[in-house]
Formats: structure tokens, sequence, C-alpha cells
């Protein structure tokens, strides 16, 4: 009986999901950007899923909420990572730091939030 539970706990162990590390960036553009300059830091953005290895997944949209509590933020973006070792990892990867300079000219104001998941 004691070897079946011990199996059964290890199996489980082992098929166990780690809870994702959610980083959640809001950007607020300046008035002075053009739409196109704007698409153009959200596909550069994007672009980073397929340049950054620590990236798991990689998501977002543009504010449609109609209570005007968005204090001018209108993208979010939902990047999953392992661990904060990863997340680290991103901040000093080359295709991130690039997109930094890209972003740059453009951000009038960012607004981040880090946490596990929890389902």
């Amino acid at each position: 009986m004691v070897e079946v539970f011990l199996e059964y706990s290890k199996e489980k162990i082992m098929n166990a999901k780690s809870p994702l590390l959610r980083h959640v960036v809001l950007f607020k553009f300046r008035d002075s950007s053009s739409e196109d300059e704007v698409e153009h830091v959200v596909s550069s953005f994007m672009s980073l899923k397929s340049q950054v290895p620590q990236i798991v997944a990689m998501e977002w949209g543009r504010n449609i909420g109609e209570e005007n509590h968005h204090q001018g933020f209108t993208r979010c973006f939902v990047v999953s990572y392992r661990s904060i070792q990863d997340i680290n990892d991103y901040q000093k990867h080359s295709a991130h730091l690039d997109f930094q300079q890209i972003l740059s000219p453009h951000m009038e104001k960012v607004f981040v939030v880090d946490y596990y998941s929890n389902d």
C-alpha cells in the first residue's frame, strides 16, 4: 500500500504544472505618436516571443473598456515565464534592450505587475 501511494505521489509531482510567472505590461503612448508608430511598437514587442527563449507565452490587447478608468493606458500585454530568473534574463536580453529603443520615443508611461498564476 505504501509503495502504491509513493508511486502515485511521484507521478503527481512529475506531472504537476508549476505556476507561470505573469508579466503584465500596460503602455500609455505619447499623443504625438501616430497609430502606425504605435502599431510598430506593438509588433516589435510581440516579436520578442520568437527571439527570447525564456518567454513561454505572450498575448496582447487594446483597451475597450467604457468605464474610462484606463488613465490613458491603451495596450495591455501579458508575457508568461517559468521563473523569476527567466524574467531577469529577459530583462537583459539584447532583443529586449533593442525593443526599449523602439519604445522609448513613444512611451509616455508604463505600468507593470508581476505575479504567479494561481490556477
